[in-house]
């Protein structure tokens, strides 16, 4: 039996029940409703065009949250609630404060990327409630928009301006009543053009509808998916959307590790762990794809796609993360290094996936760093990304090296340590000498390849570099600080100053 998907959008419940399972939510927006605002640029997620905000229930709290329409299918909306950019406009017929900005500020000019930037900037306003931003969020809120055309300080004075204009209020609580209406408490199973789109809602049904569907696919996020369908073309056929599992959303912490579900959203995962990591990882969370991504893309995702330039999977190795997977036999825990098998290949049996990621809270003695070294700041795949975690013995300094863990993301096939460089670590002081022999042991370690982001002798050199600016910062004699060793860190703080 098929069931529609239902969810709000200006102002009354859509049903779909004809729709292909992959047809993108812009296609739908402007093929199917005729609402052209919302634009199409790069149908990847990069340039922000065709920006939405996406409203859902989450522990029965409202959520609104900007994401790219582009790579998000329409079957994912069932239950919860779209908004574009003919969305914002008031009852009067008078332009909303983020529009008026942006006409005062002049921060728009050919136009064409404007709704994607007036709706990233809606969905900020609805989370400011008057308060002013500062710099840091707008850019942050702004990280998955590109303009060419009139530069962004135009459009960042806008940013500033729509909360000193005569303030719009959101029905937060009607919204969030019209979407507990629309809840359903067991599977969804959507069916279209010969596919079928399973929505399940507890742990139990997605492993029941897994084990009877080994082969379909799992989709999450959609983050890196949606670009099968729009960029590959691919033909997908059954999907198993894990969406609406809110057991896989759960971030908890005990016996020193902090445990994420498959289903929770970068992020909410990035912000879990820099409570504990504030210094290490911060800069690597607000630089890990853009804002809309991180909304839309789950560690479980990320960690399971399997991608060797995936930004996450460095520093987890390098902390001794595991990964919990899950199937109609029960779970079973590994490290996550060892289930990359190549490239592609993961240590994953039929009916299963991925339940959890448990990542290693703080430990004394360790001292740990995640680097991203990257062509731009935002929205940008690493030419290398490096995390090491070291452990010392000596009183507290960074003297002895009792264990070493190093890693390497962007560099082979498959996320990897460098284990002949960690054995070679291990029982040495942490001295320049003993850096300089770990440095030229990197080279028998990692073959790096080339590509159009760097060559190999390139990321060799860099990750030589970093191993030797953990050093600086690490040193049992005068370390160096953030500001001193990143340009990133020294600019954030003449920023806030």
């Amino acid at each position: 039996m098929s069931e529609p998907i239902r969810f709000y959008y200006q102002g009354k419940v859509h049903e779909l029940a004809d729709i292909a399972p992959t047809r993108t939510v812009l296609q739908y927006l402007r093929e199917d409703l005729h609402c052209t605002g919302t634009k199409e640029g790069c149908a990847e997620g990069d340039c922000g065009a065709c920006m939405v905000v996406i409203g859902s229930l989450e522990n029965g709290e409202l959520a609104l949250k900007a994401v790219n329409s582009c790579i998000q299918f329409a079957a994912t909306l069932d239950g919860r609630a779209l908004f574009s950019v003919e969305d914002i406009q008031q009852a009067d017929r008078l332009l909303h404060p983020v529009q008026q900005a942006m006409v005062e500020c002049h921060g728009s000019q050919c136009g064409f990327c404007t709704p994607g930037f007036v709706m990233s900037l809606w969905a900020m306003y609805l989370t400011q409630d008057g308060r002013q931003p500062s710099r840091c969020q707008i850019d942050d809120a702004l990280s998955g928009n590109l303009c060419r055309c009139t530069g962004y300080r135009p459009i960042i004075d806008a940013a500033r301006r729509m909360g000193e204009l005569p303030p719009v209020g959101f029905d937060r609580a009607a919204l969030a009543a019209q979407l507990a209406a629309l809840k359903r408490d067991a599977m969804a199973t959507y069916r279209a053009g010969g596919h079928s789109f399973f929505a399940p809602r507890t742990i139990d049904e997605l492993v029941r509808v897994r084990a009877e569907h080994p082969q379909a696919l799992l989709l999450a996020g959609s983050t890196d998916v949606g670009l099968w369908v729009t960029k590959q073309l691919r033909q997908i056929g059954d999907i198993i959307y894990i969406g609406h599992v809110d057991a896989l959303k759960t971030i908890t912490q005990a016996s020193g590790t902090i445990g994420i579900g498959a289903g929770a959203t970068l992020d909410d995962a990035y912000r879990a762990v820099c409570e504990h990591y504030p210094a290490q990882l911060s800069e690597m969370w607000r630089r890990f794809a853009s804002r809309p991504i991180r909304n839309a893309g789950t560690l479980g995702g990320n960690v399971a796609n399997g991608s060797p330039i995936g930004d996450s999977m460095p520093w987890l190795i390098a902390l001794g993360a595991e990964l919990v997977l899950r199937g109609a036999s029960g779970t079973r825990a590994m490290p996550l290094e060892d289930f990359y098998l190549g490239y592609q290949q993961k240590d994953v049996r039929p009916g299963e996936f991925v339940q959890a990621v448990r990542v290693p809270m703080p430990r004394a003695g360790v001292q740990f760093r995640a680097y991203k070294l990257a062509k731009r700041f935002d929205q940008d795949i690493s030419a290398v990304c490096a995390a090491f975690a070291f452990r010392f013995d000596g009183e507290g300094k960074c003297d002895l090296i009792a264990d070493a863990r190093i890693a390497f993301g962007g560099m082979a096939a498959t996320p990897q340590r460098a284990a002949r460089t960690e054995a070679l670590l291990i029982g040495r002081q942490w001295s320049e000498a003993t850096l300089k022999q770990a440095m030229a042991m990197l080279a028998e370690d990692v073959a790096p390849l080339s590509d159009m982001r760097a060559s190999s002798a390139y990321r060799l050199k860099a990750a030589q570099n970093l191993l030797r600016r953990f050093w600086f910062e690490t040193r049992a004699d005068q370390p160096l600080t953030a500001n001193e060793v990143n340009v990133f860190a020294a600019r954030a703080e003449g920023e806030s100053a």
